[in-house]
């Protein structure tokens, strides 16, 4: 099987959606000789954030000399960015070898008469296979929607969960209230693991500590109101946080000190339960610490950076990030979400500081709202005769954007993960079309 074979094949087992529940995974897992259980975890859930905390935690283990598995979703530049070993991408040759060796499982299987896997179970298992085969000494992994019943949660060895920011986001899936959301996410607790949490709301905060108690979990709370940030700015920033003094984050954003916390105290964790993790490694793997899709700057005449915003709290945070760091400056958008996300919110939130708005359809055409109706949406939430335009494809959407700011102004793509990678490829390519030059990342 080569790697497009193996794409080919994913796409057609695409047709069984996303069903929680850790009944098929175990059987395609157990198929393959359980390689979870030769492994351990350091586990992530929570709403916002994790893929952040992910990127600063496994960066750091790795600069300490851990070899370190990274498994998450979903991905930005590559299809093939979602499982590696120590910020490697898996080599598509080891894709296709481990694609065809699961899909003889899922033959098995299905003669046996049991339940395909989805596409999500193909490719967690795809990461345990590959995280053993590579010797990884921790994996860093993110959930994919929810807890309890996400695919990752088929795991036992779990050294570590780490919660971050978790708010209200996949109404009606995870649950129809905070508390049950709450609960969902609790569920990667395994008993006597450590754990980790973000500062979360007060009946958040409740649940997390009361199935804490119950599995004899001890769990600390990174508190960044803790944290003395002693310089901000769109290119990162620099904090003290306990013990460790004057480290460079470069992830911008504000809710990033978040973020650098709840990774700071994972890793104070860490050394708790024995692990050597040196003063050294902490600010190198910080400052080391790459995230696409996040708060990124792509350029800077005029100013272009996306931001995979794709629910209220995400763009809570979005819009401060702006008003901080850009106080004054007009800002066009370009935005695509898919349509079961909070969209009114995220519109009412962002849309007062438009000044132009470019709406687009996602890759996926089965999940996109419509351009035409997000643009509808958007001008019941910004100024009255601001621009706002459905665009015909992602690249129309940065061109028109670009021929229309000035220097002093800043271009935000921001919504769903899915688009970005499309507007980091159209960036370049639009950029040549009208200057003749290529400007980097």
């Amino acid at each position: 099987m080569t790697y497009k074979e193996a794409r080919v094949y994913l796409d057609e087992m695409s047709k069984y959606g996303s069903v929680l529940g850790l009944g098929t995974i175990q059987k395609l897992l157990c198929e393959l000789k359980n390689p979870q259980d030769y492994l351990k975890f350091i586990h992530i859930a929570g709403t916002n954030g994790k893929g952040s905390v992910l990127a600063y935690t496994s960066t750091i283990l790795s600069r300490a000399g851990y070899r370190v598995g990274r498994y998450l979703s979903p991905t930005v530049v590559s299809y093939l960015e979602r499982i590696q070993v120590d910020g490697q991408w898996i080599p598509e040759d080891a894709f296709a070898r481990l694609t065809s060796l699961i899909r003889k499982a899922i033959a098995r299987m299905e003669a046996a008469g049991e339940t395909l896997p989805t596409v999500f179970e193909i490719e967690t298992a795809m990461a345990f296979l590959y995280f053993k085969e590579q010797g990884c000494d921790l994996v860093v992994l993110e959930c994919g929607l929810g807890g309890a019943m996400d695919a990752t949660n088929v795991i036992r060895n779990t050294l570590l969960a780490v919660f971050t920011s978790i708010s209200r986001d996949h109404m009606g899936i995870l649950g129809n209230s905070l508390e049950e959301i709450a609960a969902v996410k609790a569920g990667i607790l395994k008993p006597g693991c450590r754990a980790v949490t973000s500062r979360q709301q007060p009946e958040v905060m409740e649940i997390l500590k009361a199935q804490a108690a119950r599995l004899c979990c001890p769990l600390v709370t990174a508190d960044s109101r803790q944290a003395d940030v002693i310089q901000e700015g769109c290119d990162g920033q620099t904090l003290s946080y306990k013990e460790v003094s004057h480290v460079f984050c470069p992830l911008a954003g504000r809710h990033q000190i978040e973020n650098a916390v709840t990774a700071l105290e994972t890793i104070s964790t860490l050394r708790a339960l024995g692990y050597r993790i040196s003063e050294e490694a902490v600010r190198q793997g910080l400052k080391e610490t790459l995230w696409p899709g996040r708060f990124t700057c792509l350029g800077t005449e005029p100013l272009f950076f996306l931001d995979g915003a794709h629910n209220e709290e995400a763009a809570k945070r979005l819009r401060e990030s702006l008003e901080t760091y850009f106080p004054g400056k007009r800002f066009l958008y370009i935005m695509g979400v898919f349509r079961d996300k909070e969209y009114e919110k995220i519109a009412s939130i962002m849309g007062p500081l438009a000044e132009s708005v470019h709406t687009v359809n996602l890759p996926d055409s089965g999940r996109t709202l419509p351009a035409q109706d997000l643009a509808c949406v958007m001008r019941r939430h910004c100024q009255e005769g601001i621009p706002i335009q459905a665009e015909e494809s992602i690249r129309a959407a940065v061109t028109h954007a670009l021929s229309q700011a000035g220097d002093d102004d800043v271009i935000l793509a921001f919504g769903s993960l899915s688009c970005l990678g499309q507007v980091m490829s159209d960036y370049g390519r639009c950029l040549h079309d009208m200057t003749g030059t290529h400007q980097s990342e």
